[in-house]
């Protein structure tokens, strides 16, 4: 069955963190179907050049959401190729180490922390001067089932995670007199092989084998399944569309119910 969301502005324009591969290439993909007008940056030239060919009547720019000047330089060119924004999708962020508090180093904590929370935050600051210009639009940030749980031998991760739905909350308030909804999604145990190397590295952690690991992982989802990509792209595309004109300042799990990490 495909899952349609109507409401999407033809021509709506839209920047993507992360946007060229995995979750960040399926919401650009839906929103390209939709009628969007799309801008990815990514880290990955392999990423950003399949997603050029793909799409060649959209940009693409290589960046690395913690740089805050190379951001800087992101959204000019936005500005001066489209004249404005009316929405950011704040995808881009890396898994993080995975170990015990003694093991991890305070490097790798603030790499995770840099690229999933602050880089959000650099991407809204250059972001919503634009789209309050434009009158108004839509943010949605990317936090994760880790965002509402502990998550053992997983703490820069989830910690950043947690940062979003803060972050999130705060700018819902802020910006709701400008009209802008602000929005969080809480992806879960998402298909796909980010997913799957996760999963390897907590075997590894614990002791166990993979099967063995992903089974305690499903066993934690209500619905005893990993979520398709697509179901985010899909929820990303309703948060920006006028269905979701009254949607501000909440996290969306989309993960077949996450009990526990």
């Amino acid at each position: 069955m495909e899952f349609r969301v109507g409401g999407v502005p033809r021509g709506l324009r839209v920047f993507i963190s992360g946007g060229a591969a995995g979750i960040g290439r399926t919401i650009a993909d839906m929103l390209v179907a939709h009628g969007a007008r799309v801008h990815v940056t990514d880290v990955s030239d392999e990423a950003l050049a399949d997603f050029t060919s793909a799409h060649p009547d959209h940009a693409a720019s290589k960046a690395d959401v913690s740089d805050e000047g190379r951001m800087e330089q992101v959204f000019r060119r936005i500005g001066a190729d489209w004249g404005g924004l009316d929405a950011l999708v704040n995808n881009a962020g890396i898994a993080g180490p995975t170990g015990g508090v003694e093991e991890i180093s305070v490097e790798d904590w603030r790499r995770c922390i840099d690229v999933g929370l602050t880089g959000q935050f650099i991407c809204a600051h250059f972001a919503v001067p634009m789209i309050k210009q434009a009158g108004g639009g839509a943010i949605v940030n990317m936090s994760s089932a880790a965002g509402r749980f502990g998550y053992a031998f997983r703490t820069p991760y989830s910690s950043a995670k947690w940062g979003v739905i803060g972050l999130t909350q705060s700018l819902a308030k802020e910006l709701g007199p400008d009209n802008i909804r602000v929005n969080a999604i809480l992806p879960g145990i998402i298909e796909g092989p980010r997913m799957e190397n996760v999963i390897a590295a907590r075997a590894r952690q614990v002791g166990v084998s993979h099967d063995e690991m992903k089974k305690t992982y499903l066993e934690r989802v209500s619905m005893r399944r990993m979520t398709p990509q697509a179901d985010i792209a899909a929820m990303a595309t309703f948060l920006l569309s006028d269905m979701g004109r009254n949607l501000s300042g909440q996290s969306f799990g989309v993960d077949g119910n996450v009990e526990a990490l």
